[in-house]
């Protein structure tokens, strides 16, 4: 795997919107975000894509594309952190992976539609990607620590390890950015890491995934190839994670079942399943943990679910293609990450 430098005083942050843009209403929480990376030492570059959102974009495909790849081929750049949205797929044939191949890797952090492009730079280029908290939930008064240490892991030097355990609480309810600009985690609902079959388990493997919502059209495909992956990492094996956005239990299901017909599961040595947003049965007669149940009940790997993983923050900070060492023990877990 190909790690970026390691972020510090000094580093250049670029900062594009490939997916969708950040309306005017939350000029003020982008405007304290960046602010907050200046304190720390980072020179921060605003790009084109970024301040405005028309059809759930920052701008055409091309320019999209066309953005990011200025800044990817950037040399002197150290971070590209942007946040998520609806339509990154379509930029994804239009990056030239050729050239990328030439460049230095940097990181592409966030989570939600982040993660169609992360995984797709990880299995084409073999760039250590991250799964994280975006760019906007990090205001300088966030007293989560899950969310609060998100770029201090991206100070790590390859070859070394950190170790990150569940939080104790959830946000269920966040108050909006535009309402609240300064808003931080209102976390009140006890964190309960669940295993199928009530067991205590430890499983490691290279870390791979993202949002279950995109990644259903990914997985077989050139920009998610699990099968180059488990070759790729064929000595340590594959832990998949995955988090539910929007899919109702019955789409849910299906997705699910999918990966299952495919073989996906096959390649896993565990499964990793983030806190489902979609709460309610969507007017069916399953619910999303009946729905997870069912489909993984006969599989011989690990299931854990209701992670510190997706859109009921806070998140853990999750590279793909490092290693990883899973342990869930009683309600809460931890994940210890190498860089090799």
């Amino acid at each position: 795997m190909k790690y970026p430098v390691p972020l510090g005083k000094g580093s250049r942050v670029a900062i594009t919107a490939f997916s969708s843009g950040v309306p005017s209403s939350l000029h003020k929480r982008l405007n304290i975000v960046i602010e907050n990376l200046k304190k720390q030492d980072f020179e921060v570059i605003e790009g084109e894509c970024l301040r405005e959102n028309t059809k759930h974009v920052s701008a055409c495909a091309k320019h999209r594309a066309a953005e990011f790849m200025r800044f990817l081929c950037d040399d002197s750049i150290n971070a590209v952190p942007p946040w998520g949205g609806e339509f990154a797929m379509d930029i994804l044939p239009l990056l030239d992976y050729e050239k990328l191949q030439t460049v230095k890797p940097k990181w592409i952090l966030g989570y939600s539609d982040v993660s169609t492009v992360s995984t797709a730079l990880m299995t084409k280029l073999g760039w250590v990607t991250v799964h994280c908290s975006n760019l906007m939930d990090l205001h300088p008064n966030e007293p989560d620590r899950l969310t609060s240490s998100t770029l201090n892991w991206l100070t790590k030097a390859e070859g070394s390890s950190f170790e990150q355990h569940s939080s104790k609480y959830y946000q269920l309810d966040g108050s909006s950015f535009p309402d609240d600009p300064n808003f931080t985690l209102n976390t009140t609902e006890p964190t309960v890491w669940k295993v199928s079959g009530n067991q205590e388990v430890v499983f490691s493997g290279r870390l791979v995934g993202g949002c279950f919502d995109t990644m259903m059209h990914l997985i077989g495909t050139e920009y998610f190839d699990i099968h180059l992956l488990h070759k790729r990492f064929k000595i340590d094996g594959l832990i998949l994670y995955l988090e539910n956005v929007e899919m109702s239990p019955t789409v849910f299901k299906r997705a699910l079942q999918s990966l299952k017909y495919k073989g996906v599961f096959e390649l896993c040595n565990g499964l990793l399943i983030g806190r489902s947003s979609v709460l309610d049965k969507c007017g069916k007669d399953i619910t999303i943990e009946e729905a997870l149940t069912e489909v993984t009940k006969d599989l011989e790997i690990p299931v854990v679910y209701d992670v510190d993983i997706g859109h009921l923050p806070p998140n853990m900070t999750i590279l793909n293609g490092s290693y990883a060492e899973v342990v869930v023990n009683g309600n809460a877990g931890k994940i210890r990450q190498t860089l090799k």
